[in-house]
Parts: structure tokens; C-alpha cells; sequence
């Protein structure tokens, strides 16, 4: 109960923040995922909503893939002055796309991954939340005699939720989940339609699927397996970064894999890095590579081959040290 009431006071602390800016600039983590894109709006949209006379922007690299979701503001330079900057989705600053963020006047940080860095007057880190959006989701029911949900912030909160929970699979789906959800659910939108929008897929990332199926092999000690995607293979689908998402869960798909890697290859020849998980702690093997994240999800980065390997080798050691500990 204690930790109720402190979260309930942090909340009442950055609505009191929200009621007293002028304007206010939403930012997110770049390489957005639906849950980003699904906080980021979903807050902008439920201010926007409560207080129309505000002004509200968001802003940051938007993906093609998921401008059906939303579209980003240009907020200026000139409109960060004295503004109410809050971020979202990111647990830490290196990770915050458009670091114009450092110029508003306060800066309010909105996480559900594990605390990394220390940024702004006011952080609310809920770790237990399945997603940011839920976050926000949250914010509107403890206030609601203030706060106005509309239809387009309950599409893309309810977005956010999906998007994380990989469709409420994941561990971190609670009982509150799905009751949040539902209650997104009762404005109007289609739920169906935008899950089926979410799954939708263009040729190139669907022949790159199967590229990852097809070469996905799985250690048979530790349950590690790992893709690298190199810059001629990703040439040969036509494919992007942003391209990549929906296969980073696929190896959790093939029999036996318990944890696994995705190496995405980039232009300057580092290595954008995918690690999952069903057991294994990965997120501390992230940290130790320039990256974070979730202790079942986390990002990485390599700086070559011989990084890759040397992060291939810690999570099989992981994996098999996770298969020692939980012998039957």
C-alpha cells in the first residue's frame, strides 16, 4: 500500500506539472516500437483532450511502418522555452530521439524499464507495468474526474499495450493488463482492425522472415540462437532497421530455444543488437555492451564481429547456467 500511495503521489505531482505548463513536448526513444509511439501520443492526445487551451507537440524520427498509428509535430526551438518536456519509454537519455528535450524548462521522465539513468525534476518508474502505455492508461483512471480519454488515445494506448505484451503472450501481462485494455476497448476504434494493421507485414520484411526462420540454428546445451543480419543480406530483402521488429521474436518460435539474439548489421559496420529471452536475465549482458533494457528484453550495441561473438558466448553461458539452476 505504501508503494500505491507513492505512485499515486508522483502521479498527482506531474498532472499538477501538466496544469500549470503553457506548452508541452512528448518526446520518445528512437527506433520507436508501437509502445513508444502508443505513450507518446496517447498522453499528447489525453492532454489535448482535458485541456484544449494547451499547447501540445510531439516530435521524433517516425518509422513508415507505423505512421498508421500517428503522425509527429515539429515542435520549434522558440516552443521549448519554459515548456514541460516529458519523456517516455526511455530509460536512459542517450536513447531519447531529438535532444532538443534539454532545452525546456522542466523534464518529467515516464519508464516502465529498469532505472538506468536519472533524469528530471520527476521520474514514476513502474517496473511491474507491462508497457508505457499502460502507464498512461493508468494516469487518465487514477484521474479521471480530470483527465478525458478520447478515441484516438485509447487506439494507440490500447496499441502500445499489444505491441509490448507481443498480444498479452508476455510474462509482464497482468490481471490489470487485460483490465485496462478492456476499458480502452469501449471507445471506438477496432480492435481487430488495428491488430490486423499491427500485424501486417510488407513482401520484403515477410521474405526476411523467412530468412530468419530458415537460418535460425538453436545450441542444444544452452538453448541460445542467434540471426546476424549482414548489410548484403539486408540489401538482398531491401530491407531497413526499422524493417527488423517483427523478427526479433521469431526464434522463440523454433523448439528448444531459450534465449536469443538478433545482429542487425549497420552502414559503419557496428551492430544493432536484439536479445530476448523466456528465463535468462539478458538485460545486465546489454548493459555491459552499451545498451539496457528490460531483464527479459534488451538492446545492445556491437562495435564488430568480435564484439558479437563475445556477446554470443555470455548468453549461452547464461542459458546454460539458467538450465543448471532450474533442473527438474
Amino acid at each position: 500500500m505504501e508503494q500505491e500511495g507513492q505512485a499515486l503521489d508522483i502521479k498527482k505531482q506531474i498532472l499538477d506539472e501538466i496544469k500549470k505548463a503553457d506548452t508541452v513536448i512528448i518526446h520518445r526513444h528512437v527506433h520507436p516500437d508501437p509502445d513508444a509511439i502508443g505513450s507518446q501520443c496517447g498522453l499528447a492526445e489525453l492532454i489535448t483532450s482535458s485541456y484544449p487551451d494547451k499547447k501540445v507537440k510531439t516530435t521524433g524520427e517516425m518509422p513508415d511502418s507505423l505512421t498508421f498509428l500517428a503522425e509527429m509535430d515539429v515542435p520549434s526551438d522558440e516552443e521549448y522555452e519554459e515548456a514541460l518536456v516529458i519523456v517516455v519509454d526511455t530509460a536512459n537519455e542517450a536513447r531519447i530521439d531529438d535532444d532538443r528535450f534539454k532545452k525546456g524548462g522542466k523534464i518529467i521522465k515516464i519508464d516502465h524499464h529498469p532505472k538506468d539513468d536519472a533524469y528530471g525534476i520527476i521520474e514514476w518508474n513502474n517496473t511491474n507495468a507491462s508497457s508505457c502505455s499502460e502507464m498512461i492508461a493508468d494516469f487518465w483512471l487514477s484521474f479521471q474526474d480530470e483527465l478525458k480519454m478520447n478515441d484516438a488515445a485509447a487506439r494507440v494506448l490500447y496499441a502500445g499495450i499489444v505491441g509490448d505484451t507481443n498480444r498479452f503472450l508476455y510474462d509482464a501481462t497482468t490481471p490489470y493488463t487485460m483490465r485496462v485494455a478492456a476499458q480502452l476497448m469501449t471507445y471506438n476504434f477496432s480492435s481487430t482492425d488495428l491488430n490486423n494493421e499491427l500485424n501486417s507485414v510488407p513482401p520484403r520484411v515477410a521474405k526476411l522472415m523467412g530468412h530468419v526462420l530458415e537460418s535460425t540454428e538453436v545450441d542444444e546445451e544452452s538453448g541460445f540462437a542467434r540471426v546476424v543480419l549482414t548489410k548484403e543480406k539486408m540489401k538482398k530483402y531491401g530491407v531497413t532497421n526499422d524493417d527488423t521488429s517483427p523478427v526479433v521474436s521469431l526464434p522463440s518460435q523454433i523448439e528448444g530455444s531459450l534465449l536469443w539474439a538478433i545482429f542487425v548489421e549497420q552502414e559503419d559496420g557496428t551492430y544493432r543488437c536484439h536479445l530476448r529471452s523466456k528465463g535468462p536475465t539478458v538485460n545486465t549482458i546489454a548493459k555491459e555492451h552499451n545498451g539496457g533494457g528490460h531483464p527479459l528484453a534488451s538492446g545492445a550495441n556491437a562495435e564488430n564481429m568480435e564484439e558479437v561473438e563475445t556477446m554470443s558466448s555470455k548468453m549461452k553461458k547464461a542459458g546454460q547456467e539458467w538450465r543448471k539452476n532450474h533442473k527438474d
